[in-house]
């Protein structure tokens, strides 16, 4: 199985931390050319691209849940690059609004701003990669999603159903674009250690959600990172469609 990557282009979403950074990184050192999207922080997005080996990487801007700024980034990312061998749909956002506690108003924008951010961008974004790899031969998409699209959200519904959703997607259209030699996967994690999840681990419900996983605690970056290089790498064209679960055993589906 392959698993360099020189002369490959790969897009991230959300590459400017976190569980984006780690796999631009690791698709990095193995030779591929990395389009680096970020939406509001532009010098994380820089000291990402900064820390990445080899030099011929491009930082790529755009609001997820706006289609026109999507395409605009596609658009951008193509010209630039001369194509997109790979696109990995990581970025997504995670707000609270509880039944109880949240006004109607508050809970229509939670769930427009989650839904479009989480499940239309990047289904927006891998029609035009899908596009672009349909005149170049074909290619890999990996959507991120998450365990909360099986055991849901209580407290962030509309995020649960957002992953369900972009799960869906994902089988969808595996069907329809293996004919066309691109091939697409989801992989959902659980708690990963990151800044964003770094205030909820540290606080009083840290070590409960550590020992859901009978590892004794949450996912590392570089381990999300690895499921996405191998399903990217040559040799895994007939698990197109799959869903690979990657929470420790903190929630097991048949």
């Amino acid at each position: 199985m392959g698993t360099e990557f020189s002369e490959r282009v790969v897009m991230v979403t959300g590459a400017s931390r976190g569980i984006g950074q780690e796999i631009a990184r690791q698709f990095a050192e193995r030779g591929a050319s990395i389009v680096i999207h970020y939406h509001k922080n532009r010098e994380s997005a820089e000291q990402t691209q900064a820390s990445l080996s080899g030099t011929s990487h491009l930082i790529v801007q755009a609001d997820l849940a706006d289609a026109t700024a999507v395409g605009q980034m596609a658009k951008t990312a193509v010209s630039e690059m001369g194509k997109i061998d790979v696109l990995v749909n990581n970025a997504g956002i995670y707000e609270f609004h509880p039944v109880a506690e949240t006004s109607f108003e508050d809970w229509q924008h939670s769930w427009d701003k989650t839904i479009f951010t989480n499940l239309m961008g990047p289904a927006h974004l891998s029609f035009l990669a899908a596009r672009s790899m349909m005149k170049s031969g074909g290619g890999k998409i990996i959507n991120i999603t998450s365990r909360g699209a099986f055991r849901g959200e209580p407290d962030a519904p509309a995020y649960a159903a957002s992953k369900a959703g972009l799960n869906a997607f994902s089988q969808s259209m595996a069907q329809t674009l293996a004919p066309h030699n691109i091939f697409m996967y989801a992989v959902a994690p659980g708690f990963v250690e990151t800044d964003m999840a770094a205030p909820v681990l540290a606080g009083p419900a840290g070590d409960a959600i550590r020992t859901q996983s009978p590892l004794n605690r949450v996912a590392r970056p570089e381990e999300v990172a690895r499921v996405v290089l191998f399903l990217a790498a040559e040799g895994t064209d007939y698990l197109t469609g799959g869903i690979i679960d990657v929470n420790g055993a903190s929630y097991l589906r048949t």
